[in-house]
């Protein structure tokens, strides 16, 4: 078994796990000589239901594809990150985990029967065909997406290198629907991308896939070398990264950390608790480090900054993060598959739940739209984990039980007019007392060191 906090994976889809004879045959045994009758007469139930459907049903039906469609409906019903992955699916992942894949270049979710855009990943036909997180896919060539689940969507926007696809988007602030036309191309996620910016590093982390730590740590040596002075400090540029694996995450979160918890993560019963734990060794040396976040930084990238958030190894600016504090672990079913099942929450060494909560940053700074799209901006702000139908309840909610909503995810594309990435190489470059008055949020208290090991 392979743990990950996928953020949003969308290689789905159904395929038949066991013969409908196979199925009756186990509920009826089972029925008769367990002690658990309340379960074992629910599959009763469900035997005795197939068996009229394949008996009476107007067409003879698939038999894989109606156990396929009950074991997915299990899975979905528990939460929006549980899934079946059929053998071809599951194959598909391993290989976007990998770093490179066939797509457009999205990652995506349902929402309400449509597609709903979680971040659009960069230099990818998708991004620069202009699709933004929170976007809604209503059609794909003309096809309404209302009825087929998220697997047959995603499915449907594959296909060969070099063909088009037309999506029907529907943007908040927009009136109408409007379409665009994609080419279909291989996806190749370079993670990191860093650059001097002066006399401080930058870099961008876009996802967590196998290659983002070994990545990072040749791409902060190549901007020290490049530099070829010793830097005032780092900014770590994690907004609109959706998230990924967990090994990546932690492996990322302790290149800046010399000691101390990174993560914990809790599932069911007590004995299945984990704490990851850093270990000696900062790649950067001990200088000064910003983490920027926004609405579209999702699971593995809220588990680092939440890390150097507690450990005060970083400051953490931007804006709210999307909220998605539950893990997910693949578990293969040898030539049928696998299935993506939440079994844990991760919580940060200060022991917060990001579930439907999400990251608050230390220094609120809301990225000013420019003057095209603050006509269509809309009224409400984006949503996030806690606006998914079927998530996990959050521990942390209002006076009124109300978890917290999710925030702008829009970063613009010249470094000149990202006012959090200039507020961030500001805070670095000078005192705290000299850096432009920006809202600052609460930031819980870490405990002591010796109860955090």
């Amino acid at each position: 078994m392979r743990k990950t906090d996928f953020a949003f994976w969308t290689f789905l889809a159904m395929t038949g796990l066991a013969g409908v004879t196979t199925v009756l045959n186990v509920t009826r045994t089972y029925s008769a000589t367990t002690q658990n009758s309340d379960l074992y007469r629910h599959l009763d139930l469900f035997g005795d239901v197939l068996e009229r459907v394949r008996s009476d049903y107007v067409e003879k039906p698939d038999d894989g594809q109606l156990i396929e469609s009950a074991i997915n409906g299990m899975l979905a019903s528990l939460d929006p990150h549980s899934a079946y992955l059929s053998p071809k699916h599951f194959r598909d992942m391993q290989v976007q985990t990998r770093g490179e894949f066939g797509g457009l270049g999205i990652e995506v979710t349902m929402e309400n029967g449509v597609i709903k855009v979680v971040s659009p990943i960069d230099e990818t036909p998708a991004a620069r065909a202009g699709l933004m997180s929170n976007d809604l896919i209503t059609h794909l060539d003309t096809e309404q997406i209302v009825g087929l689940t998220l697997e047959q969507a995603v499915e449907k926007m594959r296909g060969p290198v070099g063909t088009p696809i037309k999506l029907t988007i529907v943007r908040k602030g927009r009136d109408d629907p409007f379409d665009v036309e994609i080419k279909r191309d291989v996806i190749r996620i370079n993670a990191i991308k860093a650059r001097l910016e002066g006399d401080v590093g930058y870099v961008k982390i876009s996802t967590f896939n196998e290659q983002t730590h070994a990545n990072l740590v040749k791409q902060v040596d190549a901007v020290k070398k490049q530099a070829g002075k010793p830097l005032k400090g780092w900014v770590v540029d994690l907004r609109n990264n959706p998230g990924g694996l967990l090994d990546q995450a932690i492996a990322v979160s302790d290149d800046f950390l010399e000691r101390g918890a990174i993560v914990l993560t809790k599932g069911r019963n007590n004995e299945e608790t984990q704490r990851a734990q850093a270990r000696p060794g900062d790649i950067t040396e001990g200088k000064k480090v910003v983490v920027l976040v926004n609405g579209g930084s999702a699971s593995a990238s809220e588990i680092v900054a939440g890390a150097l958030q507690d450990h005060k190894r970083a400051t953490v600016i931007g804006t709210r993060s999307f909220g998605k504090g539950s893990v997910q672990t693949i578990i293969p079913l040898g030539a049928n598959g696998a299935i993506r099942l939440t079994t844990a929450r991760y919580y940060t060494p200060s022991n917060r739940s990001i579930q439907a909560a999400g990251i608050e940053p230390d220094v609120l700074v809301e990225q000013e739209l420019p003057e095209e799209l603050k006509a269509k901006a809309p009224a409400e702000k984006p949503r996030g984990e806690a606006s998914l139908r079927g998530h996990l309840k959050g521990e942390k909610a209002d006076k009124e039980g109300k978890e917290s909503s999710g925030s702008s995810s829009y970063v613009p594309k010249e470094p000149e007019k990202d006012q959090q990435l200039q507020y961030a190489l500001n805070m670095i470059r000078t005192a705290p007392e000299q850096a432009p008055a920006v809202q600052e949020t609460a930031k819980p208290a870490l405990p002591d060191k010796k109860s955090a090991n």
